[in-house]
């Protein structure tokens, strides 16, 4: 059996009894899940002790998890059962560090993945930890500030009208992804405020392909415009998205949670919720930007095009 060792580590600004609340109450776990926040609707049972938790839903499967052993303050050990979508089962385990009114908070998880899905190993490894990205992400939030910022509104199948657009097409390790959108499109909003008779709109991102295992990602980050210019700088390019239909993820809050989003609809269309048109790309559609809102109330579409 091909063995799954996953770490993540993050720092909360949270005394360590508050964080250890959170993992060790298992009631608390709805509030801050990875997984349940892309399946509200998923059926949750807590034994009255707060030590065993199980799950039912369409898109999370299903399965089980309790408490085998707790040192107060310090570290918290599951086994997790996977029932569905295949069985297998995992050890799971956070250690809390405090250093004053902070705790480094690190989630292990040790187990396997059935023998003939041992060339799988790799992918896996990657998503689950994203996964755990995710997850430390929310438990920061909810830690530090009482609530997740972090929502999601499925709007469901909409239709697109196209367009067409100046961008910056760049490839990046997936850990540079803010900086680098940021840098290309602060020079795309320059090249537009030089040009006002373009009459730019709302920011698009376009994702080309994501390298989940080798951490790398290729987009376009694009400004649609009413009228393309007769002639661009070299470094900038053109495009178009053309009418389509589309499936709508809104996402609610910083930049930083919206791959909660992403691994929803990745989930979605897996479980056949949805067919993916697979000739144009999906995209981000930013609903405003930080210049006009705080982080916290950012509002992004994220859009698969449809079949």
């Amino acid at each position: 059996m091909p063995k799954m060792n996953i770490k993540r580590t993050t720092t909360v600004k949270a005394p360590v009894e508050v964080v250890y609340k959170k993992v060790s109450d298992l009631n608390e776990w709805t509030s801050w899940s990875p997984w349940l926040i892309m399946e509200p609707e998923a059926t949750v049972s807590v034994a009255e002790d707060e030590k065993f938790y199980e799950w039912n839903g369409k898109r999370v499967g299903s399965g089980n998890m309790s408490i085998t052993n707790e040192v107060k303050n310090k570290s918290v050990d599951y086994d997790l059962t996977f029932l569905t979508p295949w069985k297998s089962t995992s050890k799971v385990r956070f250690e809390l560090e405090p250093s004053g009114e902070e705790t480094k908070v690190s989630w292990y998880m040790d187990s396997s993945l059935p023998f003939f899905m041992f060339w799988m190993k790799p992918m896996m490894e990657a998503f689950v930890g994203m996964d755990y990205d995710r997850g430390l992400a929310l438990l920061k939030d909810v830690s530090e500030d009482g609530e997740v910022h972090s929502k999601l509104e499925f709007r469901g199948q909409q239709s697109f009208d196209g367009c067409q657009y100046i961008a910056i097409e760049t490839v990046c390790n997936m850990s540079q992804i803010g900086s680098k959108m940021e840098e290309d499109f602060t020079k795309l909003y320059e090249y537009a405020g030089d040009h006002p008779e373009l009459m730019p709109q709302k920011p698009i991102s376009i994702y080309h392909k994501w390298q989940v295992v080798k951490q790398k990602v290729q987009y376009t980050a694009a400004l649609p415009m009413s009228n393309l210019p007769s002639a661009l700088p070299k470094w900038l390019k053109t495009g178009s998205i053309p009418a389509t239909r589309i499936y709508v993820l809104r996402h609610i809050g910083p930049y930083h949670h919206i791959g909660n989003a992403w691994s929803t609809l990745s989930n979605m269309q897996r479980g056949k919720e949805f067919k993916v048109n697979k000739k144009i790309h999906p995209f981000e559609w930013y609903i405003n930007t930080p210049d006009e809102v705080s982080e916290n109330e950012l509002i992004t579409d994220v859009c698969f095009p449809l079949k």
